[in-house]
């Protein structure tokens, strides 16, 4: 979403690009709260989209008045309740576009194909189409994880600058989930490094001894997504990721054009 202009006008007139400018304005100061974790003060808002501060003050009284922002007693304005059941209702609908592509996915690769997002410092899965195997990987769609162990977490990190990696990492902790999960920072984001070089990202063994990941980043989406396939180690192995990883990017590249056109339905 394009960033506010620092214009003065707070009429509701068409902007450029055909919306309502306060329209505009507020989901840009949404975006932006977002971004600086969920609570900021006005000064902070100011500083970060040019808009004065009686402009700013006008628009944030509208979405406390809505519910969609709160004030805290120290003044400061927090992301409200009522955004978690948007929030909720779109992870629903991205992982219903998503299910005919993870389908592809497994019929393709015969493995448990994933769908990931990033939600604030979390990996939350939102959708699963599962391998036909007996012996198949099952991961909760809903399931929230931290992301330095998972395949899906190296993707969408990887095209985060470091110091905001090193920022996340800071606030979340790493854990280790197995003796093979990355620990350091610097090792993690050598490993983004090397995902970055490759095109993919691997979780060999990190989040759960046996099992192997291997994730892509869906390019172009209009919130942080990744795509995996899971599976046991003794088949996820490296001759197989060769033949697996050029169709995760496919099909990463497939849902991304059905994310870009209305409704999310399959691209023409």
């Amino acid at each position: 979403m394009p960033r506010s202009s620092a214009s003065t006008t707070d009429s509701a007139r068409p902007a450029a690009s055909g919306g309502v400018q306060s329209l505009e304005r507020a989901f840009d100061l949404l975006e932006r709260m977002a971004d600086a974790g969920g609570e900021v003060g006005l000064s902070e808002l100011s500083a970060s989209s040019g808009l004065p501060l009686p402009t700013i003050h006008r628009l944030m009284r509208t979405l406390v008045a809505c519910g969609y922002v709160r004030q805290q007693p120290n003044r400061r304005y927090a992301l409200g309740p009522r955004l978690i059941r948007l929030g909720e209702s779109a992870s629903r609908l991205l992982g219903t576009w998503a299910r005919p592509h993870l389908a592809r996915l497994v019929e393709e690769t015969g493995e448990t194909a994933n769908m990931a997002l990033l939600d604030g410092d979390a990996i939350v899965y939102v959708a699963q189409v599962p391998s036909k195997h007996s012996m198949r990987m099952f991961t909760e769609v809903g399931r929230r994880v931290l992301p330095h162990s998972t395949g899906v977490g190296k993707a969408l990190l990887s095209v985060f600058p470091p110091q905001e990696v090193r920022a996340l990492l800071a606030r979340t902790g790493m854990p280790a989930a197995t003796d093979r999960t990355i620990t350091t920072p610097d090792g993690f984001l050598a490993a983004l490094e090397e995902v970055r070089r490759q095109g993919y990202a691997i979780d060999d063994n990190e989040q759960e001894i046996g099992v192997r990941c291997l994730a892509v980043p869906v390019p172009d989406s209009p919130t942080a997504a990744a795509i995996s396939i899971s599976g046991p180690a003794g088949r996820v192995t490296e001759a197989a990721t060769e033949r697996i990883v050029p169709v995760l990017q496919e099909v990463a590249a497939e849902l991304a054009r059905a994310l870009a056109t209305t409704g999310g339905g399959p691209a023409a």
